[in-house]
């Protein structure tokens, strides 16, 4: 039985996908199987998957569908669906590195006992430069909240324990709504768990023009409520008294942009929600002005 799940979340990707696909038959261990979780593609994403389903490429590929419903629901999906030891995801836009495999899977067989929730390794873009930095040579484990916290800069590549992964809630679902921040279950893993360190680079990376990002202020108003639970758990396990404090006026803001007029009440921060309230009207007016510059 493979030890680790690569899976893919993937919306209307069939263009960038197959170069997934070919940086996994590339790879010198095929001890692993792809989890690709379509979330409601209207593309030939089915169609091309069947296709490599029938070829031989020498690991297991499992094709899930499911209606949209946004990162964290085809995350939700995944580990309904992974059985393995370890798992990591791989965006349908990016590659698994040359070997990285074997690189994950023998960095886990030297520390798999030692009660780690998995590894932490590197993004590198697609002509090999690191995302961020290297982790120092010292740093031997880390938890993902310290690695940022100590000055780590740059997205690193996340590889679980699945029933570590698993024993934190799933992503919660709102009604209408199509975002709840992905680092919820790795903050509540930090709590208790902490990550080894593999300073190699497992997984190339190219952000897309058409990613959230570059529409936030509009995502600020059609997600309120995924965006306040985000800002709630940051409450409960703030890195700095400064975060603290930028955290609370935001979960003001998108609670007030919820309209849910109990979000004192449900703040682990109550004093600190009162005194932050105006100023999260203010923030609701910045947004709802920078959303107007976005649509």
């Amino acid at each position: 039985m493979a030890i680790l799940t690569v899976f893919t979340p993937a919306y209307n990707r069939a263009h960038t996908l197959s170069r997934t696909y070919q940086s996994l038959k590339e790879q010198n261990c095929k001890d692993f199987v792809w989890l690709i979780v379509d979330d409601g593609s209207t593309d030939n994403t089915a169609e091309i998957v069947k296709k490599w389903q029938d070829e031989e490429s020498g690991f297991d590929i499992q094709y899930v569908y499911k209606e949209n419903g946004g990162m964290h629901t085809a995350h939700n999906t995944a580990y309904e669906n992974i059985h393995t030891e370890l798992n990591v995801c791989i965006d349908s836009d990016d590659m698994m590195a040359k070997d990285g495999v074997e690189k994950i899977l023998t960095a886990w067989e030297n520390v798999r006992n030692k009660g780690y929730a998995g590894l932490i390794a590197l993004d590198a873009d697609f002509e090999g430069n690191i995302i961020g930095k290297r982790f120092p040579e010292a740093m031997k484990e880390t938890t993902l909240g310290g690695y940022y916290a100590s000055g780590g800069k740059g997205d690193k590549k996340l590889i679980y324990r699945t029933d570590v992964i698993k024993s934190v809630p799933a992503y919660p679902v709102f009604k209408g709504e199509k975002y709840t921040g992905l680092s919820y279950k790795y903050i509540v893993v930090d709590q208790q768990y902490k990550l080894f360190v593999l300073n190699e680079v497992v997984c190339n990376v190219e952000y897309q023009e058409d990613g959230s990002s570059n529409t936030m202020y509009l995502q600020y108003l059609k997600n309120p409520n995924g965006f306040a639970f985000m800002r709630r758990v940051n409450l409960m396990y703030p890195t700095s008294k400064k975060r603290l404090l930028m955290e609370c006026i935001h979960y003001c803001s998108s609670s007030q942009i919820a309209h849910n007029r109990n979000y004192i009440k449900e703040s682990p921060r109550k004093a600190l929600t009162i005194l932050c309230t105006p100023l999260g009207w203010c923030l609701t007016a910045y947004i709802r002005r920078k959303a107007r510059m976005e649509r």
